[in-house]
């Protein structure tokens, strides 16, 4: 297991104020706040529900491929389950699939009382980091 201060930074999760409390590859688990999240109803808004899951399983997918590769998110997949009015909801990644070129991560979402809230899973392609990518890692 990681340090949570040693993980490289983030400016969306310090706007939406995602909290990684665990982190290693084998899971990572965040929350992040409803309050300065939601959509014009006063529901949690999507958008946030899945930055919260491709964060969280894009950093899981980082410390499988580090110090060699960086991952880069690919295909984002999220089910919506039950609105969130209030609170903080809690994420937590897990590895579908460690490979050398790819992962696939699951996330499940619950709100404080342990609902389950949401369904994600995300896609990440491991490539070289930035200053080593060509045009052929990339697939053009």
């Amino acid at each position: 297991m990681i340090d949570a201060t040693a993980l490289p930074p983030s400016s969306l999760h310090e706007k939406l104020g995602i909290e990684i409390t665990r982190a290693s590859a084998a899971e990572v688990v965040g929350s992040m706040p409803v309050v300065g999240n939601t959509q014009p109803a006063g529901l949690l808004h999507g958008g946030a529900t899945a930055a919260l899951v491709e964060g969280l399983a894009s950093l899981a997918a980082w410390l499988h491929a580090q110090p060699e590769r960086v991952a880069v998110g690919v295909d984002l997949n999220l089910t919506h389950l039950r609105p969130v009015v209030s609170g903080r909801v809690m994420g937590r990644a897990v590895p579908v699939h460690l490979g050398n070129g790819t992962t696939v991560h699951t996330v499940e979402v619950h709100d404080e009382e342990g609902r389950l809230t949401a369904v994600g899973r995300l896609t990440s392609r491991l490539v070289a980091p930035p200053g080593m990518i060509t045009s052929s890692v990339c697939g053009r």
